[in-house]
């Protein structure tokens, strides 16, 4: 654009600006947005550090490492979170694309007649058809004073941001229940185990039990309660089977195959788990769950619409240009004195709008309102999701201790029963029912190893899993084109 033309349209946008000033809302400041979990209370300072990237090969099993691998490759779920990348991605290309140069060609041939009762009728042109051929490039700029594209892309790429958030979430939680059913399988598997051997204790005291009664020693009742206690342990065994075979059955739903199609699993000790939080939980916390990230940026792109709304109210101002070839004569359509030019400074001020900017612009606020809401809410849920699962953690880490010492005394209690039976001072009846109750105290010790795995998994997952979330600048951002925020 020549000086000449310039100065009269920044004189026009000058004016323009102060007469629509008398209606333009105040610039909504960032809202404040805590930087810590409140977690007051928990003891930390044990674990020895936040979990990996791949937290689940700390526990060294290969079959879980098998499966994890196989969920992260065909859960549905994920690919439904990918999708959404993908949408938000275009987005940003479609945001982009708005601002900066456009050019357009053209190119087009027409045979027309005229009217014979036109505004200049035929006859006096000597003809009635004529061919028109225009051939032209358009050169159009929106001068993005206002920054109303940019704050625009920036809301695209912020909730682009966060739908990759969203993505890492919606992994992490599918690797957080597929390491817990694997485990509630493990637990199943360890407890058949246990159950088949208390099977064989409750067998063997029925055997007794019968054949004193046959002797005439003990009264029916005792082959009878004897009866029992096998069809009860059978039960359980049957129940903890039927447990194992539906985990199996969401193991294979889970990473997106048939249960035929899942690998052979074969049954192993549980591993040990540890207990504590990271030191620095509180304030770290932040960027390591991928929901407060994803909650985050879901602000930041609301605020970036609350800027964009407002620079609406501003005036527009656009460059176009056209050059190219036009004539009648496809002759003389390349001809030097076919050309023809064009250039049109514009612009636009919105100065009765009917309150649609003004409804527009409190929408933005309402929304950037509810994303705040939002975050809060998601950094509560975070913290009692913490402090859940660590106190529960602590919980279970404290019955297994107990637990421990009810297991070492039925040890102790069933080696004297076997020494006093060796010796003939007893027989084989008091043995076996100190064998069955230490039976039953190592099944409850399985599930509470089995809770304390499940614990361990939801705390890794409330502790985000080894997530990061990228640095969320809350300053201010520089403008472009030589201006400032409005």
């Amino acid at each position: 654009m020549t000086p000449a033309l310039l100065r009269p349209a920044l004189l026009a946008a000058t004016v323009a600006t102060l007469l629509a000033a008398c209606h333009i809302p105040a610039k909504i400041d960032r809202p404040a947005l805590r930087d810590d979990v409140p977690l007051a209370g928990l003891v930390t300072d044990q674990r020895p550090g936040w979990p990996a990237a791949e937290w689940w090969r700390a526990y060294g099993d290969p079959q879980l490492d098998t499966l994890m691998d196989m969920a992260l490759r065909g859960a549905p779920d994920l690919a439904q979170a990918k999708t959404r990348v993908d949408s938000a991605q275009q987005n940003i290309r479609v945001a982009a694309a708005q601002a900066g140069l456009r050019v357009d060609g053209s190119a087009q041939v027409a045979r027309q007649r005229m009217s014979e009762h036109g505004l200049i009728p035929a006859q006096f042109l000597g003809f009635t058809w004529y061919n028109q051929a225009d051939i032209g490039v358009q050169v159009s700029y929106d001068f993005d004073w206002w920054h109303k594209k940019r704050f625009t892309l920036e809301s695209a790429i912020d909730s682009a941001r966060a739908a990759e958030a969203e993505r890492s979430a919606s992994s992490l939680a599918i690797q957080a229940v597929v390491a817990d059913t694997y485990f509630g399988w493990l637990a199943d598997m360890s407890r058949v185990a246990i159950a088949d051997r208390l099977v064989v204790v409750r067998e063997r005291a029925l055997r007794i039990a019968e054949l004193r009664v046959k002797q005439g020693v003990d009264v029916p009742d005792t082959a009878q309660q004897a009866r029992a206690e096998l069809a009860g342990a059978r039960q359980q065994r049957v129940a903890l089977q039927g447990s194992a075979d539906i985990r199996r059955t969401s193991l294979a739903t889970l990473v997106g195959v048939s249960p035929a199609q899942l690998p052979p699993l074969t049954p192993r000790a549980l591993p040990n788990v540890g207990s504590g939080l990271p030191s620095n939980v509180g304030t770290d916390l932040m960027a390591r769950r991928p929901d407060i990230a994803a909650s985050r940026w879901q602000v930041e792109a609301a605020l970036r619409q609350t800027d964009a709304a407002r620079a609406q109210f501003f005036p527009d101002v656009s460059l176009s240009g056209m050059a190219g070839l036009s004539s009648i004569d496809m002759d003389k359509i390349f001809s030097p004195s076919s050309r023809v030019f064009s250039l049109t400074p514009a612009l636009h001020l919105p100065i009765f709008e009917g309150g649609a900017l003004e409804a527009n612009h409190g929408v933005s606020q309402a929304q950037l309102g509810a994303a705040v809401a939002q975050y809060n809410a998601t950094v509560a849920s975070a913290a009692r999701d913490v402090a859940t699962q660590a106190l529960g953690a602590q919980q279970i880490a404290s019955r297994r201790t107990q637990q421990a010492e009810q297991i070492d005394s039925a040890r102790t209690l069933l080696a004297s029963a076997k020494a006093r039976a060796a010796r003939g001072v007893r027989d084989d009846r008091e043995s076996l029912a100190t064998e069955a109750s230490l039976a039953q105290q190592l099944d409850a010790d399985t599930d509470l190893q089995g809770q304390a795995l499940s614990t361990d998994v939801a705390l890794i997952k409330s502790l985000g899993g080894g997530y990061r979330a990228e640095t969320i600048d809350s300053s201010s951002t520089p403008s472009t084109n030589g201006t400032q925020n409005p």
